[in-house]
């Protein structure tokens, strides 16, 4: 393809200057700030014009089918017409005519997205409005070939139509000596020269001249492989050099490529610094979510350095409550409820058990629910302050998912259950219970030893005086009543011992329970306050979005910064 050279430096450039668009977009730049790429693109991504003019029977449309490979009369016969005819690309063949004197003729060939043509009528048969129309496209062509017949190359209205040329239009113009296969090589040469002097006197200056034979030229291309020496006898070698060279060298195209490069490389260093800047406010934003986590963790280190002083006001309530247990166990231990309950079954270990659970549990929970609230009160203080510095640092509006206050009186929930929890399994790790039935177990059997034994003596004593026996009825009575005064005794030892082993162990295991309790505690102050930190992921998430994006953004920056060197590089 002509221009191979141009097209491999345009196409990558362009794709550059797309992808420098779309970045710039994607990090917040209009692209009108950094970079003209529609005016870029309708200018030097426009197909070359190639105007071909010359007298009717010259070879013009012999030579663009030589140019490129049959390819357009293929598709068309030969023209015989009297209208300029605009060869342009389109997806299915289709004439359209513009007016009476010019007609678009759509192709669906390949170099027609990069070339159109131009082809007129026999310049002999010109009117003024034929010439108003080529006027036009020769104003705007890259390339212009005249057409002269070997057997005439001095046709006057040819060289009219060049000597009516600007000279910058002079600077794209191309002579063709067509069918120049029909004369001697030597006869070639010295027509050539006679046009090149021809175009000093009437020019001023001398267009290059080619002398090329179009069939023969047309015949090697259609030949499998190629006729190279056919090829290069016709002289199009040289003329499709041309062709290429002043497409490639086109000096408006090339200042036009040269001023996208440069503008795309002003552009990809400003989209660079944007993207630096984004880059150091995502820093910036970061180190502000830091320093919120360390003030999160000041907030939450007073509660926790300070843990003794709930765990002793939970002592306290301990030992009040074991106090309050141990008196309800010593009136619950008089010998008459005691020996009511020989009789009726003793259930006194589980109901003090339970009795200094639920007090005991109802304690902590309250001492619970004064620390908690005093946590949630510092993180809602803090939180109301955070709104105003999230949207200041970072943009956004603090709204999580859950409310602040329903995440708070949650969080105050789980505080105080889990307390209430670790509070229970600290309790029944004490086992309040076991060792008092023991002692209770005991003390009930001697308690019915000796009421076993007052009734049994006082049985008999009473059976002895029913029959009338003299002195044992008194002796077994006497002896009924001591048993009895053995229970009294028995059950008054027994009851100030067990209460005060009862009440020794209770306060015994003060230290322990409040242990128990000191990794629950801390556990869940910090759930508070991880829970109270959750309320940020949204800023968490926004800012790993940010990341996330600005990291293929570099790549794509450094990938389009390479390609941009690799066509300075072959520029």
């Amino acid at each position: 393809m002509f221009g191979e050279r141009y097209f491999a430096t345009r196409e990558p450039l362009f794709d550059v200057m797309r992808g420098i668009t779309d970045l710039a977009v994607e990090t917040g730049i209009h692209p009108d700030e950094c970079l003209e790429f529609p005016q870029a693109k309708s200018l030097s991504d426009s197909p070359f014009l190639v105007v071909v003019q010359g007298e009717a029977n010259s070879g013009k449309s012999t030579l663009l089918n030589a140019l490129f490979e049959n390819s357009i009369y293929q598709e068309r016969p030969v023209p015989k017409t009297d209208r300029v005819l605009w060869y342009l690309h389109g997806d299915t063949a289709r004439d359209e005519p513009v007016d009476p004197l010019l007609e678009k003729r759509h192709l669906p060939l390949g170099f027609l997205r990069n070339f159109n043509l131009v082809d007129t009528p026999g310049i002999n048969s010109l009117s003024p409005a034929h010439a108003e129309i080529i006027n036009r496209f020769l104003a705007q062509a890259d390339l212009i070939l005249f057409v002269f017949p070997v057997s005439n190359p001095w046709n006057a209205p040819t060289w009219d139509a060049i000597s009516r040329l600007p000279v910058d239009a002079l600077k794209r113009t191309a002579l063709i000596l067509q069918q120049a296969d029909q004369r001697e090589p030597n006869d070639i040469v010295v027509i050539r020269g006679h046009m090149a002097d021809l175009s000093m006197k009437r020019l001023g200056q001398s267009p290059p001249i080619y002398a090329v034979a179009g069939q023969l030229a047309s015949e090697a291309k259609q030949t499998t492989p190629c006729a190279w020496q056919a090829l290069t006898a016709s002289g199009f070698p040289a003329l499709e050099e041309f062709v290429s060279n002043n497409i490639c060298l086109a000096p408006a195209r090339r200042q036009a490529l040269e001023r996208w490069r440069d503008q795309a490389v002003t552009a990809l260093g400003i989209v660079e610094d944007h993207i630096e800047e984004q880059s150091r406010e995502i820093q910036s934003r970061a180190q502000f979510m830091e320093q919120i986590e360390r003030e999160i963790g000041r907030l939450r280190e007073p509660f926790v350095t300070r843990l003794s002083e709930p765990l002793e006001e939970i002592a306290a309530v301990f030992e009040r409550e074991g106090i309050l247990a141990t008196r309800r166990l010593r009136r619950r231990l008089w010998t008459l409820p005691s020996l009511f309950r020989l009789f009726t079954g003793d259930r006194t270990g589980t109901q003090i058990e339970t009795l200094f659970s639920e007090r005991l549990l109802t304690a902590v929970e309250s001492v619970a629910e004064q620390d908690v609230l005093e946590v949630a009160d510092v993180c809602l203080a803090h939180w109301n302050t955070l709104g105003d510095r999230v949207h200041a640092a970072i943009g956004l509006n603090l709204e999580p998912e859950t409310p602040i206050i329903e995440m708070l009186a949650a969080a105050k929930q789980r505080f105080v259950q889990r307390l209430g929890e670790a509070a229970k399994n600290g309790i029944s790790n004490l086992k309040v219970r076991n060792p008092l039935e023991k002692e209770l177990r005991r003390r009930n059997l001697a308690l019915k030893s000796f009421v076993f034994m007052t009734l049994m003596l006082t049985i008999v004593g009473a059976t002895c005086g029913a029959l009338v026996i003299p002195w044992l009825p008194v002796i077994f009575c006497a002896l009924a009543t001591l048993f009895l005064t053995g229970a009294f005794m028995t059950s008054w030892v027994t009851r100030a011992a067990i209460t005060g082993d009862f009440q020794n162990r209770l306060l015994d295991s003060s230290e322990a329970f409040t242990g128990a309790l000191q990794s629950d505690y801390d556990e869940v102050v910090h759930r508070v306050f991880r829970d109270y930190s959750v309320s940020l992921d949204p800023v968490r998430h926004h800012l790993a979005q940010e990341t996330l994006a600005i990291v293929p953004r570099k790549q794509r920056w450094q990938e389009l910064f390479l390609t941009l060197k690799a066509i300075e590089q072959e520029w």
